[in-house]
């Protein structure tokens, strides 16, 4: 590939100031193609053979932008820094004491410093008001010790540290949940974190039945004199079913009002529908997941790491914008052969902040390989985002790709061995590997699997600018032209006018005056129903998660709001994220477009 691969000048800044690797003022990548030079030899290091021969192989998947591993990967691949190559982390559970939670504080901040976004799941500390058993104090509930995480973050920040992007869960029937739901009402609250509620299959119940709806917490945790009655939950942290103190009722259907308010308000809180993820996990046998990545496509164990990559779907349309359009699905297979293999490799050749980290991520091997581009793909091949015709390619398209990956990673364990975690009979009795054609089942069963789970569909915001601007994950396009503000690497804003990769092809073809075909379309001219449809269609093929934000029009009625999340339940997915614009979040591009920016942040910190 050329030195003048890039054909937007926003996406040779990015490069220049996220992936090009300097010594101080050495430039040591002189092109980007000195970029994937460095990134293949250093995964192909972790390689026991003729590792040029791989370096080769993984160099020409990455060249003209086709395998996309993620930011810190690309950031950091070959470089010799302190940094992770991991995007982000589940963190561990939170021990309700000063001193742990200080502990975990800390730990947040190491992995914070080396380039990996954070993820906490909230549940474990005391609602506010509340004693301890043993030592009397009086708990200030979870918000409090969150604002905590979130000044840390901002001075981290504030030392220059690349990213900055964390993820908070709650459950549904923790006690402090209102506190939480309505905590980034005011603009000055969480602004580093991204916030999440677990919901479960009974709080649904609860919602269609119009029931009553208990706030509880384990009763051991609490001072022995609580009144109230009790119900068996399994709590994170308490080690399986407990008894939990039911310290008040509230209305289901009101709970879910006041969520869905706040969703629609100011963007947050998302939803993670916590039963399903649980239920559909690899590591069923193993795990009990209440967190997510700061974006939502990997949920995790404690520990546990996002190894992410992509597909960009934009390298594989061949003949675009003619009768004879097609996605090259040999070239789409060889792609995820060598996308499964560098991330694998990644696991080898990254350090990590923590022990505990490194523990997690080689024993289960977890990998995040995805798509990119998705939007400008179906454009490319004539097709509305919106219609039959798109999802069913969507849907096969992913099915390629999850199928792919798992027989590669029969090959790889066949190769290195398995993932040291795997017990092959209760693996294969998990409800996804289930649904994996019995080719893939057999070779499991004969030879393991080298990686417990191995796709996730990610935001790919930034690593999609660099590669001339496409649209990011299975997104649409949010707009074929406008302005956006980005930083130097000495923190001045400059402003790029930036032209959706796909547009610019066909306006290349066809000239500036040429009505553009109805296939054209854009995020904010999409039903809600739409997007969600597109996220369903592709979640089967995902034994991760899908990251999607659903745009929302500002005049969109809140009774059809509401409809969007029960949709969503009803459809199988994993969670649910959407944004409106309003005054906390929102900020307008050039155009009078307006900015999403409440869960997949800004270019300086979202989670790739």
């Amino acid at each position: 590939m050329a030195s003048d691969a890039f054909i937007a000048d926003i996406s040779r800044h990015v490069w220049d100031t996220k992936y090009r690797h300097r010594d101080g003022a050495r430039i040591l990548d002189q092109t980007v193609a000195d970029t994937w030079r460095r990134i293949a030899r250093a995964l192909a290091a972790a390689e026991p053979g003729d590792q040029e021969a791989r370096a080769a192989g993984f160099y020409d998947a990455l060249s003209g932008f086709q395998f996309l591993p993620g930011g810190r990967i690309q950031a950091g691949a070959g470089v010799d820094r302190r940094i992770t190559l991991f995007n982000c982390f589940v963190m561990g559970r939170i021990e309700d004491s000063m001193e742990r939670i200080f502990d975990h504080l800390k730990e947040g901040a190491l992995t914070l410093q080396q380039g990996g976004g954070v993820g906490y799941d909230f549940s474990t500390l005391r609602p506010q008001g509340r004693l301890a058993r043993h030592s009397g104090t009086i708990a200030s509930g979870p918000v409090s010790f969150m604002r905590i995480w979130d000044a840390m973050c901002a001075t981290l920040l504030s030392t220059g540290a690349r990213r900055g992007a964390m993820m908070a869960t709650l459950r549904c029937d923790h006690p402090d949940i209102e506190t939480y739901v309505d905590a980034k009402a005011d603009p000055r609250e969480l602004r580093h974190f991204n916030l999440s509620v677990q919901v479960t299959d009974a709080f649904m119940e609860a919602v269609q039945e119009d029931q009553d709806w208990p706030l509880i917490f384990p009763a051991a945790w609490l001072d022995g004199d609580e009144a109230g009655g009790t119900v068996e939950r399994h709590w994170p942290g308490a080690g399986g079913n407990v008894a939990c103190r039911v310290l008040r009722t509230v209305g289901a259907r009101d709970l879910w009002h006041r969520i869905m308010r706040a969703t629609y308000d100011y963007a947050e809180p998302g939803t993670m529908f916590v039963d399903r993820v649980n239920e559909q996990n690899n590591l069923w046998y193993r795990e009990h997941i209440t967190a997510t990545n700061p974006c939502g496509e990997i949920p995790l164990q404690p520990y546990g790491a996002c190894d992410l990559g992509s597909v960009n779907l934009t390298t594989l349309v061949r003949e675009p914008f003619s009768e004879d359009a097609h996605l090259d699905d040999a070239a789409l297979r060889r792609l995820v052969q060598s996308g499964v293999r560098m991330l694998d490799n990644n696991i080898d050749c990254s350090g990590f902040p923590l022990s505990a980290q490194a523990e997690q991520a080689r024993g289960t091997r977890r990998i995040g390989l995805g798509l990119t581009g998705l939007g400008d793909a179906l454009i490319m091949l004539g097709l509305h985002y919106g219609s039959e015709q798109a999802r069913s390619l969507a849907s096969r398209t992913m099915r390629i790709i999850c199928h792919t990956a798992y027989r590669s990673s029969i090959e790889l364990a066949r190769e290195k061995g398995p993932f040291p975690f795997l017990d092959r009979e209760r693996y294969l009795q998990g409800s996804f590997v289930r649904s994996l054609p019995e080719d893939i089942r057999s070779g499991i069963a004969e030879h393991g699997i080298r990686n417990s789970h191995l796709l996730a569909i990610a935001p790919t915001g930034t690593i999609s600018l660099v590669a001339n601007n496409i649209s990011s994950g299975l997104e649409p396009v949010y707009a074929f032209q406008f302005q956006r503000r980005v930083l130097e690497a000495d923190s001045t804003p400059v402003a790029y006018d930036v032209v959706d990769y796909a547009y610019r092809l066909w306006r290349e073809e066809h000239g500036e005056e040429a009505t553009l075909p109805d296939y054209f379309v854009n995020a904010l001219a999409l039903e809600p129903r739409d997007h969600l449809a597109m996220q369903a269609a592709i979640q089967p093929y995902v034994d991760n998660a899908v990251s999607k934000t659903i745009n929302i029009p500002e005049d969109y009625p809140f009774e059809r709001f509401r409809d969007v999340y029960e949709q969503a339940y009803a459809w199988g997915l994993k969670g649910c994220t959407t944004y409106r614009p309003n005054p906390i979040t929102g900020g307008v591009l050039a155009g009078g477009q307006v900015e999403q920016s409440a869960h997949c942040c800004t270019l300086e910190r979202e989670a790739d």
